[in-house]
């Protein structure tokens, strides 16, 4: 459980820790007003968790939640007389996020701005990668990133390594002409093995997108 600073008695409790989110000043308030009505508000903070994925979206649960229920490892942040919790699991996910009021007038509840995606290709999971980048890339498409390319009946290659840390690879089967092959390169492949293999810097595709059933560039 994240430290936060002690105050004095007749102030405000802040935290000094950096926000995992930003909370606006009118979410805030909307959520002090729906907390003060329960039983022990002050005992109450805003637990915000990632459940799961809707299409390019994560999907989120937001509970006023007893602050002496929060795990050891959640991230804790008060402000404004709001503790804020979020998981550790979540923390990834949700760093760089707005909780906000929504912007059109008259609609109710609160609204997360996530600038992170999930992963198209899904959770590619923690693998123990050996060798060098050639062999740790490989490794990583046999094991996590073809399997989840072959649903759409795809797949991808590993062309060659340059300049010790720039990984080049092309996409064949079903992923090569795809419209939604870029994305899946960009958000899904260079993310896995950018994040598998700290030591590569850049990712390229070759693939030829003007071949196969329904070309991405024409």
């Amino acid at each position: 459980m994240t430290d936060t600073t002690a105050a004095p008695a007749d102030a405000p409790v802040e935290s000094t820790v950096e926000e995992v989110l930003i909370v606006t000043d009118a979410a805030r308030t909307a959520v002090l007003a729906i907390r003060d009505r329960e039983d022990d508000a002050e005992t109450l903070g805003l637990r915000i968790e990632v459940t799961g994925t809707a299409g390019i979206d994560y999907t989120y649960d937001l509970a006023l939640d007893p602050i002496s229920d929060a795990a050891a490892d959640d991230h804790l942040h008060i402000a404004g007389g709001l503790t804020v919790m979020v998981p550790d699991a979540s923390v990834s996910r949700l760093r760089g996020s707005t909780l906000d009021v929504p912007s059109m007038p008259g609609q109710g509840g609160l609204v997360i701005r996530n600038p992170n995606r999930p992963n198209p290709l899904g959770d590619m999971g923690r693998l123990e990668l050996t060798g060098g980048i050639a062999e740790k890339v490989q490794q990583l498409l046999d094991v996590s990133i073809n399997p989840a390319l072959a649903s759409h009946g795809g797949y991808a290659s590993l062309v060659e390594v340059r300049d010790d840390d720039t990984v080049v690879v092309t996409m064949g089967g079903g992923c090569q002409g795809c419209a939604m092959s870029q994305a899946t390169l960009s958000d899904g492949i260079k993310l896995a093995i950018v994040e598998a293999i700290p030591e590569v810097s850049e990712v390229i595709d070759v693939t030829d997108h003007t071949a196969g059933e329904n070309p991405y560039y024409s």
